[in-house]
């Protein structure tokens, strides 16, 4: 038995070692790179993915004793109903993502679309601003569910959107509530809330994601030879997945529990974002 679990193993290190040969090949041929990316991306800068409840329950214990899904408390309701609750929960992402620093994989894929013609653009569900952090243009960022680091009104009053800069976020670890004022709308007075898509939300200001759009489709007109790297982008939320699927694109999809891809173009690497674009970097010798 333990020969057989030997030879398995070194059939999958050589499939690993192939796939990621063959998409060496396909980005030497590229004129574009679109970089999709969800949770699963920032794994190897710390940061938690909220994989089920009970993932979120460990980074969030208060939650857990108080038995709030994260689909309840990263919803516009909780904000209405116990805005401390909720601007500890969001206050401590935004301190968070501000503290984090993205791993070396951002700068790879940095440096990937940077040898390409047309560059590359990112297309994220993430609302982490990592790629912000790691020198990407945000000219050349989508971000389908909006950003952290921006606020609108609660109600909302307007489209207004602004930056989070001034919210500094001082939160009680032992219950997870805001102990500073929560951000107010500056127009009306009203509660600010974060600028992101949550569950069940009909009150998104998406004014600056859909300025995005239109710059992501413009590009995506001119990007010529297009090669998609997807990263960490799982089922239970799929708009990454979707929108790398339908480029209609070689796709190199790297996700260590869903690595699964549409067609025999396409290319799954059932593995982590860091060491798979360290192998990939290495396959391309820069």
């Amino acid at each position: 038995m333990p020969e057989a679990d030997g030879d398995a193993g070194a059939d999958a290190r050589a499939s690993t070692s192939a796939a990621i040969a063959r998409a060496a090949g396909l980005l030497r041929d590229a004129d574009a790179l679109l970089i999709g990316a969800g949770a699963g991306i920032g794994v190897d800068s710390g940061l938690p993915d909220f994989r089920g409840d009970h993932g979120f329950w460990r980074a969030y214990p208060p939650l857990a004793r108080l038995g709030i899904r994260f689909v309840e408390i990263a919803n516009p309701r909780s904000f209405a109903r116990h805005p401390e609750l909720a601007w500890g929960f969001y206050g401590h992402r935004l301190a968070l993502y501000r503290a984090t620093v993205p791993h070396e994989g951002f700068a790879i894929l940095r440096e990937l679309g940077a040898r390409l013609p047309n560059g590359a653009f990112v297309f994220t569900s993430n609302v982490d601003g990592q790629f912000q952090r790691a020198g990407f243009d945000d000219a050349r960022l989508l971000e389908c569910h909006g950003s952290i680091h921006h606020l609108q009104c609660s109600r909302p009053c307007s489209g207004d959107i602004w930056p989070a800069d001034a919210v500094v976020p001082h939160v009680d670890p032992a219950d997870c509530l805001m102990r500073a004022p929560p951000p107010a709308c500056p127009r009306c007075g009203a509660l600010a809330r974060p600028n992101v898509l949550m569950f069940g939300d009909n009150r998104w200001v998406d004014v600056r994601t859909e300025a995005q759009y239109a710059r992501f489709a413009a590009w995506r007109a001119r990007a010529g030879r297009l090669v998609v790297i997807e990263i960490g982008a799982g089922t239970d939320l799929p708009s990454v997945r979707r929108t790398c699927e339908a480029q209609h694109a070689p796709l190199i999809r790297i996700n260590p529990r869903e690595p699964e891809v549409p067609s025999m173009r396409d290319l799954g690497i059932a593995g982590g974002a860091l060491d798979t674009l360290r192998s990939l970097r290495d396959n391309l010798h820069f």
